[in-house]
């Protein structure tokens, strides 16, 4: 461990979109709830219950999937603006306890407590009253790591959920990171997992003490930062957002995916993400991309300049897509999809010169977006969405 002074906390909501929905719905208390997908097998789960998980449904699980795992399930729709509401609530919350934060997701952020808390005693009260405020305040619980860096805030939210509080210290980084699994560091999905193990490479200790050759004939161009971290070295800092130059949404999914319609929902729910944080912020982007990274790690975006500037959900999806599509994929599977909106102009925009005609295609547009919110992205469709078959990958393009 580096000499350091630095105190970070992880905060991150426990089955968020679920528990909000239990909250507001006291019938749902204790009972598997899915979030995303419907009963009868369509679309793809975006969040799950505790109750669920226990049946093994998780979030990206296509919801056909969570139905023969868990047929007692209670499916329901997802509701963004709910959930950015309580969102708002919880950044509140930490706002009153660090002025650095980075909000990473609708439901974790990072805080930097820098002169706010003397030590680690003190960052543990700070934690123990964030946890008892978001309760109170938000009716929700949230799981908190308390570390010197990122990484290992991170790793400590994750260690006890729910409702857990984990505090590791720089003395106690090695003996925390040493027994857990490789496929716990960040960035190693499970193929770079088994591929580890293979070489006998089990566990972060032994990541940590491994070769740095034989890391590079593993893991590539992420070998030096996958030791690192193995020795619990992190040295990114927190980083608050003013006004946003960008908006964007990842997802890593728990195995890589290859069918094109899965990836084509995760881009729809991310762009519908997007779009609500945008209107949010009264702001409107004339650039969307896409990311993507691939089961080796291989990443490349793709992007494209809009007509005039948007915060429609509609658009964002048709261009996502559209930009997925002209991406050679191969048999590779994709390990992370991502969706930003950038090129941002706040406040009143320039009215378009066929403006009637903007105006009646935005009110189409929020209408359904509201129904694919409230009832599931698969609610309502476009006819040329229906009626398209699935279309082959074209040539592959150079990498941006």
């Amino acid at each position: 461990m580096p000499a350091t002074q630095r105190i970070i906390l992880h905060v991150d909501m426990d089955a968020f979109f679920a528990a909000v929905e239990q909250r507001d719905r006291p019938d749902l208390r204790g009972r598997p709830v899915i979030v995303g997908g419907t009963p009868e097998g369509r679309g793809v789960v975006s969040a799950a219950s505790y109750e669920a998980r226990k049946f093994g449904v998780h979030s990206a699980m296509p919801a056909a999937q969570a139905v023969r795992l868990c047929p007692q399930g209670v499916f329901l729709p997802v509701d963004f603006e709910k959930y950015r509401a309580a969102s708002g609530q919880i950044m509140k919350v930490l706002a009153r306890q660090s002025d650095r934060i980075e909000q990473i997701s609708i439901d974790e952020a990072f805080l930097d407590l820098g002169d706010r808390a003397d030590g680690f005693p003190a960052a543990e009260r700070i934690a123990k009253r964030i946890k008892r405020d978001i309760r109170s305040e938000v009716r929700l619980t949230a799981s908190v790591g308390v570390a010197p860096n990122k990484f290992l805030a991170k790793l400590g939210s994750d260690h006890r959920k729910p409702d857990g509080l984990v505090v590791i210290r720089p003395h106690e980084a090695e003996g925390f990171l040493a027994p857990l699994p490789v496929g716990r560091i960040w960035g190693v999905g499970p193929k770079t997992a088994a591929r580890l193990e293979a070489a006998g490479l089990r566990t972060i200790g032994d990541v940590a003490e491994a070769p740095i050759d034989q890391l590079r004939r593993l893991l590539g161009a992420w070998a030096d930062v996958a030791r690192e971290l193995a020795r619990g070295i992190d040295e990114r800092p927190v980083e608050p957002v003013r006004e946003a130059k960008s908006l964007s949404a990842e997802r890593t999914f728990p195995t890589d995916i290859q069918n094109v319609g899965e990836m084509r929902r995760a881009l729809a729910e991310m762009s519908e993400e997007v779009a609500g944080r945008l209107q949010n912020e009264g702001a409107k982007a004339r650039t969307v991309a896409i990311k993507i990274r691939f089961s080796d790690f291989r990443t490349i975006t793709r992007q494209t300049k809009l007509p005039e500037p948007t915060d429609q959900p509609a658009i964002f999806r048709r261009t996502a897509h559209e930009l997925l599509d002209g991406v050679e994929r191969g048999e590779e599977g994709i390990r992370l999809l991502g969706v930003r909106a950038s090129d941002l102009a706040h406040g009143p925009g320039q009215l378009s010169l066929f403006d009637e005609a903007a105006q009646r295609r935005g009110q189409l547009e929020r209408t359904l977006s509201y129904l694919r919110t409230r009832y599931g992205p698969d609610a309502v469709k476009w006819a040329r969405e229906m009626e398209e078959p699935a279309r082959p990958s074209p040539k592959s393009r150079p990498a941006a």
